[in-house]
């Protein structure tokens, strides 16, 4: 048995297995004959470090990555930003390669700097360029530009030039694949995984255009089948790469999250200067970075990351630098700060239906750098913004470029195996993946999820 995982950012069960289905044939053939269904991200439902909970079957807590960036230590002011290095725990290409099996890793965020593998790696979005050392073993990167030239990692996609995201994302997907192919047919692989981020990338950039219930919807955009468009692009890629898999092959398709249109963005830092929460000086009508604020840190108990969530910090007596909250009032200050959060209202006093975690609470180990809490404004439909200088508290756009689209917490899983002649549908988690990959293999691992199909036929 081999297994071959089509990893693809942000793809929702609303739209792969059902709007657009009719028009994959590919996909839909494949559906037929596997299990499938929705599957539960991470809390945070974000790339990173939902991806790597798939690859290892642990918690953000656990892996100690809570998103892209991170505070060091308990400075206000620096940051790390999250790599390959950071994670310490086995991801399943590494239980695969004590077994001697070979594994082809393209692109699992965060794969930058590579690792070393028994096989192949290389880069994923979060890799600099192609100036730099992005595949394991090194000469890889020699037989990738031979095969596409310029590799592409990513696109910018937070621009006004919605031509030029496009044209990127696909000249992107379409070399990505090209080398995927090339890969499967060159080398002596038992696990191939590859994700393409091109499906978030379109998601994020097109979204107002192609949902009619978005509050910017533009009506008859040139635009408005960029994305059902992007989706055939991706079927037609995955069908001729099917062609080339051995009859024994696995194959599984999974996302790391969903995908929803963006309500609008709520300015978390600014609430918390009006609640008296964060003392910081600024003027409406500039708007200014959270970084670049005056802030009064004696007399300042939180502040916040913006984000897809919203990363919130208390100001700790002993733990931070300028800290004001004693340890002894710390679970009665979280406590009613969250309370505030949740009693959060709309733009218009409608009623939000705001999540609220403390990662102590959620993780079964609560590692590194992790903030006091993590905040779902209307369950992911509202992004955080953390600038400030704005007229009102509530934008109808992202405050760091154009983004349509916020994520939701469910992505999709499905698994066809050489055995199954029928179709079933299921409910995964995120935390499913690894074992159920590992069973293919017959292997084990100490993991919280469940293995998803026993071999029987479905």
């Amino acid at each position: 048995m081999k297994a071959f995982v089509i990893g693809l950012d942000s793809a929702p069960p609303e739209l792969l297995f059902n709007k657009f289905i009719d028009d994959l044939p590919n996909l839909r053939r494949l559906l037929s004959k596997s299990i499938y269904g929705p599957m539960r991200s991470s809390i945070p439902a974000i790339t990173i470090p939902a991806w790597m909970c798939m690859a290892t079957g642990k918690t953000p807590g656990e892996l100690g990555l809570y998103g892209f960036r991170h505070r060091k230590g308990n400075s206000y002011k620096d940051i790390w930003i999250a790599h390959s290095l950071m994670v310490r725990e086995k991801a399943v290409w590494d239980y695969l390669g004590e077994k001697g099996y070979k594994s082809v890793v393209l692109g699992v965020p965060p794969s930058y700097p590579p690792k070393k593998i028994n096989g192949w790696m290389i880069g994923c979005f979060i890799t600099p360029d192609s100036s730099v050392n992005y595949t394991h073993p090194p000469e890889l990167k020699s037989e990738i530009e031979k095969v596409v030239g310029n590799y592409i990692f990513d696109v910018v996609f937070r621009k006004e030039n919605r031509d030029e995201v496009k044209e990127q994302i696909w000249e992107m997907t379409e070399k990505r694949f090209e080398l995927v192919r090339h890969l499967v047919e060159t080398k002596d692989w038992d696990f191939f995984w590859f994700v393409e981020i091109g499906l978030d990338r379109v998601h994020h950039a097109f979204w107002k255009y192609f949902d009619e219930t978005h509050h910017l919807h533009e009506p008859n955009s040139p635009y408005k089948d960029t994305i059902p468009d992007y989706y055939k692009l991706l079927d037609k890629e995955i069908g001729k790469t099917l062609k080339l898999l051995d009859d024994d092959t696995a194959v599984i398709i999974a996302s790391d999250h969903g995908i929803k249109k963006m309500k609008g963005c709520f300015a978390v830092n600014q609430w918390l200067v009006e609640e008296g929460l964060l003392k910081a000086s600024y003027n409406k009508g500039k708007v200014i970075r959270f970084e670049q604020i005056d802030i009064d840190w004696s007399k300042t108990v939180a502040w916040a990351w913006g984000g897809y969530y919203a990363r919130v910090f208390l100001n700790v007596k002993g733990r931070d630098p300028n800290g004001v909250i004693r340890m002894s009032e710390y679970d009665k200050v979280r406590d009613e700060i969250a309370e505030t959060i949740k009693s959060v209202r709309g733009p218009n006093g409608e009623k939000w239906d705001t999540k609220v975690f403390y990662p102590e609470e959620i993780y079964p180990i609560a590692k590194g750098d992790k903030p006091d809490m993590m905040v779902y404004f209307d369950d992911l439909y509202w992004r955080a913004a953390g600038t400030l200088g704005w007229e009102s508290n509530y934008l109808l756009e992202n405050d760091t470029g154009p983004d349509d689209a916020v994520h939701s917490e469910y992505g999709v899983f499905a698994l066809h195996t050489p055995d199954m002649d029928g179709s079933k549908t299921i409910d995964a988690t995120i935390y499913d993946f690894a074992p159920t990959i590992l069973s293919l293999f017959d292997l084990k691992a100490n993991l919280k999820g469940k293995v998803l199909y026993n071999g029987h036929n479905i």
